[in-house]
């Protein structure tokens, strides 16, 4: 593999939002309704993903990990309890469960899929186990089937961490419906779908999402559009200790826009993922991202695992791609790696983790990646040569 420094000609990024005309015209439209804050915007974007997902209930919050605490917190989950969750993830999912006192138990993984391996899950239970916290990491739906049976079996709680998940499906169901309790999605930059900043929690339970309804806005018993459209004088009450998670309408509004874009997003990234299936299947070293047969993803990552010698050469190959403007990102995060969470037992025992946190290689893909764009990263890939 080379060391010498090529003259960039171009810049790609590992992802990009698309955020157009729409989008802007929708803020603006926001912004002179006089509503700036949580508002009618905000209600008609819950609507729409709702109508979208197929769910009864979609709850807009300030971000996925606000959603995951507060669904954590709603579900009766706290100090002493634990819950079973993947390693193999951003630090919110683990954090969204101690910020309500409870503890996160991790669980192995899939090392093809880069899912929660149901398989593992009797070795992490215990007495004090309340939940399972699962993750669709990247876009790859978590196999539910076999989640769901182990939860009924121990009456465990199923809360699903759909952050990267819109879009994605399992056994022909948009992911998120949902099949577990609730459901979490973030609009981060980074996601499929974006608002900037923010999140959505779904759930087919009415109590429930009333009650996230009122503890995303510090447990408010009345909301800001009921008192702003009653014709009497009326006075909110706090009940409960609650949070400030609300998401603004000018977010709501790029959320409506980029709804409408969703299912085009969804088209070109499973076309070039197709691509790159196609053209890296013959490079010895690395290997393309497995899919199960009844999921569909929607590739908010593309990423692959290196083999062989390339696993011990990963920052090289990136330092090889980032000399030709090619920007990569190493894989998901392994969690239990990080001070908070660090344990010998976890660096032990999770070896499908760790193998997959060391050999993982995003690579670029976003919605308006052109063909030309991906042939340079898939040439640049087969150019590397690697000493053995």
């Amino acid at each position: 593999m080379s060391t010498a420094v090529a003259t960039i000609t171009r810049k790609i990024p590992v992802a990009r939002p698309f955020l157009g005309i729409e989008e802007e015209e929708a803020v603006v439209e926001a912004l002179r309704s006089g509503w700036i804050t949580q508002g009618p915007t905000v209600a008609q974007f819950e609507d729409r993903f709702a109508e979208y997902i197929g769910c009864d209930h979609a709850i807009a919050v300030s971000s996925c990990t606000t959603a995951l605490h507060l669904a954590i917190a709603v579900a009766g989950i706290g100090p002493g309890d634990e819950v079973i969750c993947p390693s193999l993830s951003f630090i919110a999912s683990a954090n969204s469960v101690a910020y309500t006192g409870a503890t996160p138990v991790f669980c192995d993984i899939d090392a093809n899929t880069y899912n929660i391996d149901p398989a593992w899950l009797g070795q992490c239970l215990t007495s004090r186990t309340k939940a399972i916290l699962v993750v669709h990491q990247i876009g790859q739906p978590v196999d539910m089937r076999r989640i769901l049976e182990f939860a009924d079996a121990h009456k465990l709680i199923v809360i699903e961490d759909a952050a990267c998940a819109i879009g994605s499906e399992y056994r022909g169901r948009l992911v998120g419906a949902p099949l577990g309790l609730m459901a979490c999605f973030s609009f981060h930059p980074r996601k499929v779908l974006t608002t900037g900043e923010g999140g959505m929690i779904t759930t087919s339970d009415a109590v429930l999402a009333q009650r996230l309804r009122q503890l995303r806005q510090h447990g408010m018993s009345i909301s800001d559009l009921v008192r702003n459209a009653a014709k009497q004088i009326v006075t909110e009450r706090y009940n409960e200790i609650g949070y400030n998670f609300r998401m603004t309408d000018l977010q709501a509004a790029i959320g409506l826009a980029q709804l409408t874009r969703l299912p085009h997003f969804l088209t070109q990234r499973r076309a070039m993922a197709a691509r790159y299936d196609h053209a890296l299947g013959n490079v010895s070293w690395l290997q393309p991202p497995v899919i199960l047969p009844h999921c569909k993803t929607n590739y908010q990552s593309y990423m692959v695992r290196l083999l062989g010698s390339a696993a011990g050469a990963r920052d090289a190959i990136m330092q090889t791609l980032l000399d030709k403007g090619i920007s990569t990102r190493r894989a998901v995060m392994a969690i239990h790696r990080e001070l908070p969470y660090r344990a010998e037992r976890w660096e032990r025992t999770l070896s499908r983790t760790n193998l997959v946190a060391d050999t993982g290689l995003i690579l670029p893909l976003y919605h308006d990646m052109s063909e030309d764009e991906q042939d340079f990263v898939i040439e640049a890939i087969q150019e590397i040569r690697l000493t053995q």
